[in-house]
């Protein structure tokens, strides 16, 4: 079954929408609440969101710029406003589609499990492509969980170490100033000095293992900052 989130303050119009939907092994939450909408978002797993533009408190691109700052799950904008501007910023913003009221339901059904179709797809070819990027290193970077493992085992990292190391994964065999790590890590502060990056580091490679003379994961580069090698 999939899961739909429907975020609609037209009540009458997301009753009819999901008693048709749901003849379709869909399961359909509905919020007339934006604010709610975008918790629902990040709080549960959908196969896909249908995004009024017009709700109270908050338009609709903002909840669709909103939600893909976190979420990569599949969005329809499903509204009145017919504006060229309007479809423009709603694609911008991250939308997969957008269907203009009044349409048919069987038309939103067949975007819906176009879209979601696709979106499988691309999951499928991103976690092969993982699996085979990370099959022969031994520092593998685990966004989703949170997590970065050393030949299969946790590395039990502070919040500025995890940031670090998973920038540097990110960025394996790159060169990366202090700076640029000060600049790209939330966990470290502006006002932080070289210094204070170089003795993360130190911690990072301790737990890593590793001798700081002769490195194997985290290399110094001369006048720049560190790369890492795997």
């Amino acid at each position: 079954m999939k899961k739909i989130l429907m975020i609609e303050d037209d009540l009458e119009l997301a009753e009819i929408l999901t008693e048709f939907l749901e003849q379709y092994d869909m399961q359909i939450t509905v919020s007339d609440d934006p604010f709610l909408g975008i918790s629902k978002v990040n709080l549960e797993d959908y196969n896909l969101v249908i995004l009024d533009l017009t709700l109270p408190g908050l338009d609709g691109l903002e909840v669709c710029k909103e939600i893909r700052k976190t979420n990569n799950v599949p969005i329809i904008i499903s509204s009145a406003r017919h504006d060229l501007t309007d479809k423009i910023n709603a694609f911008d913003f991250g939308a997969d589609d957008y269907l203009p009221k009044p349409y048919n339901p069987q038309e939103l059904l067949a975007r819906i499990r176009s879209l979601i179709r696709r979106n499988q797809g691309m999951e499928q070819n991103t976690a092969k492509d993982s699996k085979a990027d990370n099959k022969n290193k031994d520092l593998v970077l685990n966004e989703f969980e949170h997590i970065i493992t050393l030949k299969g085992k946790p590395l039990n990292l502070t919040v500025a170490e995890y940031d670090i190391l998973s920038y540097l994964i990110k960025k394996e065999g790159g060169a990366i100033s202090r700076e640029e790590l000060i600049y790209n890590c939330d966990a470290i502060s502006e006002d932080s000095t070289n210094k204070s990056i170089d003795v993360i580091i130190g911690r990072i490679r301790n737990k890593l293992g590793e001798n700081p003379k002769n490195p194997k994961y985290i290399h110094a580069i001369r006048g720049v900052g560190y790369k890492l090698m795997q």
